[in-house]
């Protein structure tokens, strides 16, 4: 009976919207109503208003959001009869709607997202389940994976309910047996090279007969070969804190239905965008908003889903399913829709307990996104999840949101080309007059920006949404058609994250950004010819102008985007405060604090300039690690000695040959995730409409007059190097 009243009451409140939503007003009824809500919204913006308030704010949001669909759909349409006007017409309405469906989608998921979870943590009585910790690998170095093993065998969890296994496809007996003689003696040398790592750290080695269902058929091999009850996922450049298992594991015996707990993403490293605009110290990174926020409301619908690391799986769960699957590209998504088909359950902890890498280079970060977007489109196109059997509505709702959001390149490439059907060919693709527009398009482009930063302002900077999904949907574009067309066709790549550059260039697929660039400079040439030549269309031709204008602005940052900066280091460092000595030349050790850390040196303040340590030596360093470690001393090799007023500065980098230099560089790097959640809530600041706005037109200013410098004095020139059996300087 009380899901029956909810229902009328729900439908008599959806009743009652669509009347007032449909009622003819004037246009200056419609401009004073709508300026009323924006002016309640901010206002329960700046007083930082929540609970029913928070609601309000987006319900009043969402009338000027509907309105404008409302009037957009029966008001703004060319007549079919005017086939060159509609067809560009009615694709930029499409457009219009998908934008208008998604933040519906969005909203339903974040309106008000689960809290995130306290801290947990396993007893030392209790009878806690075997687990066996997965580490896939193809192509990675042998350093990177011995951190990542390192750190995983270092998890706080007793050891004899803990194996660690490194799954490595990339010393298979296929690839052992290849014709070429050089691919079957490097996959022979890496097959001995990873035994002999494995055995080394303690971990299990295994690898496969043949490469078959990609990251998918590697995993399934390891449940094929292990026991444990819980299996835990990282990838080969994911190392988790000692702390992992501790957050994570506790939850399956709350819930024997519980399939998954997923975890944060974080990255030691700035995406292309953060490393080439240089914001990665001071803005929030672009996975943020998705862990940060959106993970969050999938949770409260019991939809978070598997992000193929960084998680704990249940083994009798899998083995519903045949273990992970392997129909699309993106295995980690697909084998979540259909265990929650099967009715499991999973949850979300917003707490960072892995430390990864992201693509260095913006070719590497466009490779990995459009096997994300492929993959998503393959669920979606698979397995809609509208119709999807076993799913709760909330379920339905949240993986439709999810799979749909990697449409955003279409409807991206037509907001970005509209305009030119005005200005280079007179079409009215848009029937309205200026006062219509400021009455409903431009209350509507508020309402959008005021809900967006209400909901994502700690987690999102304004406009920077809109720069991603630019520098995207260039490449993602054809991609996603080539989905549509033959959904079984793409392939799995694996994302190339060891690569830096080590010279200033332009991206070698970069050059698609300056043809829009110029394009769109010729469309601005165009407003500016035709508000002289044609004064009468003045109106109109300022509102199309002004759209455009906002499109090169975009496509002028991007130009900074694709304009890859030389990196100088290889590995980013980490700022941490733990204490230790350092051996002096007659054999004493002398006091000092590690300063920051990265993968492959760190940063010493000794508390005495007479230390007796000089540039360009081996010395030893010890500390005190969070973990067990037998003999907690290091060599390292002084790189730079700096005298100041109140100590000497050592720039070490590590001198990695046993598996206990691999220990303990893990134990200073990933142990302690509080330095990661300190991290993140450093960046984690709404710095407002106004001022977020400010700085996005600055910085598009000043990337665009960087990106034209870079194109004529560098050109696409290569100058991406791969770090495999390379070391750069500390």
């Amino acid at each position: 009976m009380r899901k029956f009243i909810s229902l009328v009451f729900w439908l008599g409140v959806a009743a009652l919207a669509a009347v007032t939503i449909t009622m003819p007003v004037s246009i200056q009824a419609h401009l004073v109503t709508s300026l009323l809500l924006l002016v309640l919204m901010m206002l329960i913006k700046v007083f930082k208003l929540s609970g029913t308030w928070r609601l309000m704010l987006l319900a009043f949001g969402t009338a000027i959001i509907l309105r404008y669909a409302f009037w957009r759909t029966t008001s703004t349409i060319p007549p079919v009869t005017q086939i060159a006007d509609f067809i560009p017409g009615f694709l930029l309405y499409l457009a219009e709607m998908y934008s208008v469906l998604m933040l519906g989608l969005s909203l339903f998921v974040v309106s008000s997202p689960l809290p995130p979870r306290p801290s947990t943590s396993l007893k030392p009585d209790d009878d806690v389940p075997h687990v066996d910790a997965f580490v896939p690998t193809y192509n990675e170095d042998e350093g990177l994976l011995a951190g990542t093993l390192a750190a995983a065998k270092a998890m706080d969890y007793p050891a004899d309910k803990l194996t660690v296994w490194l799954l490595d496809d990339g010393g298979t007996l296929q690839k052992r047996q290849a014709e070429s003689l050089d691919q079957a003696v490097a996959a022979q040398h890496r097959h001995e090279r990873l035994q002999k790592l494995a055995e080394e750290l303690g971990c299990n080695y295994l690898t496969r007969d043949r490469n078959e269902h990609a990251k998918a058929g590697n995993l399934n091999n390891g449940l094929a070969h292990s026991k444990g009850e819980l299996v835990a996922v990282f990838d080969a450049d994911h190392a988790p804190a000692r702390d992992f298992l501790q957050q994570t594991v506790p939850y399956f015996a709350k819930d024997h239905r519980l399939f998954l707990v997923q975890t944060p993403h974080f990255f030691l490293n700035p995406d292309p965008l953060e490393r080439n605009l240089q914001t990665f110290e001071t803005m929030p990174s672009e996975n943020e908003m998705f862990y940060g926020v959106i993970q969050r409301g999938l949770d409260k619908w019991n939809a978070s889903f598997f992000c193929g690391s960084a998680a704990v799986l249940r083994r009798t769960a899998l083995e519903t399913t045949n273990g992970f699957a392997g129909r699309s590209i993106t295995e980690d998504a697909e084998t979540a829709i259909d265990l929650h088909g099967k009715g499991w359950n999973s949850i979300y902890v917003d707490r960072p307990l892995i430390a990864g890498l992201q693509p260095a280079t913006f070719a590497s970060f466009i490779g990995q996104r459009t096997r994300w977007a492929q993959g998503m489109l393959q669920i979606m196109l698979m397995k809609f999840p509208l119709f999807k059997r076993g799913l709760s509505f909330g379920q339905r709702m949240s993986y439709l949101s999810s799979t749909m959001f990697w449409l955003f390149p279409i409807s991206r490439m037509i907001f970005l080309f509209a305009p030119f059907f005005y200005l280079f060919f007179d079409l009215q693709i848009f029937t309205a007059s200026s006062g219509e527009f400021v009455a409903y398009t431009v209350t509507y482009m508020l309402a959008n920006l005021v809900i967006q930063n209400s909901l994502f302002g700690r987690w999102r900077w304004p406009l920077i949404s809109e720069l991603y999904e630019y520098i995207q949907s260039v490449h993602l574009f054809p991609a996603l058609l080539s989905v549509m067309l033959n959904p079984s066709k793409p392939t799995f790549n694996v994302t190339s994250k060891d690569e830096t550059t080590v010279r200033s260039r332009v991206s070698e697929i970069g050059m698609p950004f300056y043809i829009i660039f110029f394009l769109l400079l010729v469309g601005l040439g165009f407003t500016i010819f035709r508000l002289y030549a044609e004064p009468f269309k003045a109106e109109i031709t300022l509102v199309v102008g002004g759209w455009n204008l906002f499109n090169l602005l975009i496509a002028g940052c991007a130009l900074g985007v694709v304009s890859e900066r030389r990196e100088a280091r290889q590995n980013r460092r980490v700022p941490v405060d733990r204490a230790c000595q350092v051996r002096t030349q007659d054999g004493t050790w002398v006091d000092g604090t590690i300063m920051d850390v990265s993968s492959t040196g760190m940063s010493v303040k000794l508390r005495s300039n007479r230390s007796g340590i000089s540039k360009d030596t081996m010395t030893g360093l010890r500390f005190t690690p969070y973990s067990k470690i037998e003999e907690p001393e290091m060599t390292v090799d002084i790189r730079n000695a700096v005298m100041g007023e109140n100590g000497t500065v050592l720039g070490c980098q590590y001198v990695l040959k046993t598996a206990n230099d691999y220990r303990l560089m893990a134990d200073l790097l990933y142990a302690n995730s509080a330095q990661w959640t300190e991290r993140l809530n450093s960046k984690r600041a709404n710095i407002g409409i106004i001022e977020g706005l400010a700085r996005f037109l600055w910085i598009a200013l000043y990337q665009t007059s960087r990106g034209l410098a870079y194109l004529v004095k560098f050109g696409q020139t290569p100058a991406v190097k791969s770090t495999r059996n390379r070391r750069a300087s500390a």
